[in-house]
């Protein structure tokens, strides 16, 4: 398209600023908003999106305009059950009373850093970080997302050992920019951006023999390794658990090798799993670990990579090695960080979450056994929860079923044989209830047409 004049661009903004401040919507804004968005996506975003993720029920007149605690509301005010929480975000629910008040007293004061003078809030989350995190990790470099805290830790590990290969996981998932991407272990995200980053090897997931074989062939073919990265339990790779060995058996191995052994909390950190983290299960301490998505209380963009002082040599000599991002560790996101960790800490956020996941668990795996033709497996810990499906056609089914009951549930990105199920730990039994019905309800459903598919 040609560029639009300064008036048509102002009026534009005016209009939309309109929508953002207007208190209630009239609607005819509403249905404007509606097909403004379908057609904003369509030109100015990218239209694959529309099918893919806002509306798994191709419906596109759902366009999500408020939420709080476990549910949004679109634009016409229909309220939805948030069973897929941002993918891990909305552990504390949206807009939480205590993290959108410390956010609102911050940007009253100051919104970002002047990147000159010393920025308390910054030093205040990572000494807070230090506090929480499991052992002597110490040190924090807060970033925007979870692929950069990653980026960062693999930076660290080469920065701090002076070695150069990695070990990683098939169907680990580490974040899309170039470095973290190379870590990852799934073929759809790699391949269109061959050649990446070389030095890593990946090895099967939970499988700690083939990680110390992996290191044995580098170190005797005269490669050096930097580090092992691994998520405690893998999220966009299936909702998959390791043994209970696993994770103590590659600090082993780690400190046998003198290599760095890099945990990934972004989407397990923070309570979802029932513990503060998901190290926590098996009592392991890393090197480094990565901290995303919940970690800015459900309100703000905020990660952060968390390392023992002893690799942090280097950042000493130089603080700017690793990056300057701009934004990374901003007043407002550190102000949600901070309030944040309160509440997850006040409220108990971990146990709930464990005792409501038990639940949801026990609900499911009565389901499998009721329906193995359709609900093949049933896994997870605390509220990040994965129910696998005989095939893809059938998790895709029910995710559409369940949104035309107002019920958001999430896939791994590009498959629906596991379907995931990751909720706010504030959703009310009530909720629970209600999404265990809908969820019988559809597996019955398909169960019962399966039957007469095969005997027909």
């Amino acid at each position: 398209m040609e560029r639009k004049s300064r008036e048509e661009s102002i009026n534009l903004a005016s209009e939309i600023l309109g929508y953002i401040e207007s208190e209630k919507l009239t609607l005819d804004e509403k249905k404007k908003i509606v097909a403004d968005s379908v057609d904003n996506f369509s030109n100015y975003v990218t239209k694959a999106i529309l099918a893919h993720r806002k509306s798994v029920s191709n419906d596109f007149s759902v366009v999500e305009w408020e939420d709080e605690a476990a549910v949004f509301r679109d634009t016409m005010g229909d309220e939805y059950i948030d069973c897929l929480g941002g993918y891990g975000v909305y552990l504390l629910g949206h807009r939480h009373p205590k993290v959108v008040s410390a956010v609102q007293a911050q940007l009253n004061r100051y919104a970002l850093h002047s990147q000159e003078m010393v920025d308390p809030l910054r030093g205040y989350l990572s000494k807070l970080l230090a506090y929480i995190t499991p052992g002597d990790l110490q040190h924090s470099y807060l970033v925007n997302c979870g692929t950069e805290a990653n980026e960062m830790a693999l930076k660290l590990a080469r920065l701090a050992t002076g070695k150069k290969c990695f070990i990683s996981t098939e169907k680990g998932f580490h974040g899309k920019t170039m470095f973290s991407l190379s870590a990852s272990g799934k073929s759809t995200f790699r391949e269109p951006y061959h050649p990446l980053v070389p030095g890593f090897q990946h090895v099967p997931y939970g499988d700690a023999d083939a990680v110390e074989q992996a290191i044995r062939m580098l170190i005797a073919t005269g490669e050096t390794v930097a580090g092992v990265i691994v998520e405690p339990i893998q999220g966009e790779g299936g909702i998959n658990i390791p043994p209970d060995n696993y994770l103590p058996r590659l600090r082993e191995i780690c400190d046998k090798y003198e290599c760095l052994m890099i945990v990934d909390e972004v989407q397990t950190g923070m309570g979802r799993t029932g513990t503060m983290f998901g190290v926590d299960h098996w009592g392991v301490v890393p090197d480094i670990m990565t901290l995303g998505k919940a970690l800015g209380g459900g309100v703000m963009p905020i990660a952060a990579m968390v390392a023992k002082k002893k690799w942090w040599k280097k950042m000493e000599e130089n603080p700017f090695l690793l990056g300057s991002s701009t934004f990374g560790g901003n007043p407002l996101c550190c102000a949600g960080a901070i309030a944040g960790i309160s509440a997850i800490l006040e409220e108990n956020i971990p146990q709930i979450a464990k005792e409501k996941g038990d639940y949801f668990m026990k609900h499911l795996h009565e389901m499998q056994k009721r329906y193995p033709d359709v609900l093949v497996d049933v896994r997870g810990k605390g509220l990040l929860i994965g129910m696998e499906f005989a095939t893809n056609e059938l998790g895709f089914t029910l995710a559409k079923q369940l949104f035309t009951k107002k019920i958001l549930v999430g896939g791994t990105i590009n498959n629906a044989t596991v379907i995931r199920l990751e909720p706010p730990a504030v959703m009310t039994y009530e909720q629970i209830d209600y999404v265990l019905t809908c969820i019988e309800e559809g597996i019955a459903q398909l169960s019962k047409e399966r039957a007469v598919s095969h005997s027909s």
